[in-house]
């Protein structure tokens, strides 16, 4: 739109100075000069000629058919479906980060929780009061060298034992 405007502001300006240099005779008398327009600039465009055949074609590439139609509707039917899928599944997605956040923030609390509770339960127990009872009510004692058995790591986090530990 500027480009436009400059363009007729630069016409303007060149028409303003070559209407200040033209040379007008001087007349004496009542005669005034008449001014003379500007002639129109015509443009001629001779159009090629084209044949009936197609001028025809171009007539029935113009008109909408009945099948152009009716894709024409399956296309906008589609698009809207496919919209509100989309505009569907963005609320789902927002409601559910939603969701786990809530269920995240629920989780801490109970570790929390959790964690003070074993805290209160370890500083009330008296570790030389229940070893002294396993060892003098119970007739526990410290294992022994031969006693302890080595099994290598087979890679996950817990060992799960199906038979006794055979004795060597």
């Amino acid at each position: 739109m500027a480009r436009a405007e400059r363009q007729g502001a630069a016409r303007l300006n060149h028409y303003r100075r070559t209407e200040s240099r033209r040379v007008y005779p001087y007349i004496d008398g009542n005669a005034v000069r008449k001014a003379q327009p500007l002639p129109e600039k015509r443009q001629t465009r001779k159009t090629p000629s084209t044949s009936l055949a197609t001028r025809k074609n171009r007539e029935r590439a113009l008109q909408m058919n009945l099948g152009y139609v009716i894709f024409l509707t399956a296309a906008a039917v589609a698009t809207v479906f496919m919209c509100v899928t989309y505009l569907q599944l963005q609320a789902k997605s927002t409601m559910l980060n939603k969701e786990v956040t809530s269920l995240e923030a629920q989780l801490d609390a109970a570790i929390l929780e959790n964690d003070a509770d074993y805290n209160g339960i370890m500083t009330g127990i008296d570790m030389a009061h229940v070893k002294d009872v396993a060892m003098n009510e119970l007739g526990m004692d410290y294992a022994s060298k031969d006693q302890i058995v080595t099994y290598e790591e087979s890679g996950s986090d817990y060992v799960r034992q199906y038979t006794d530990i055979p004795a060597e």
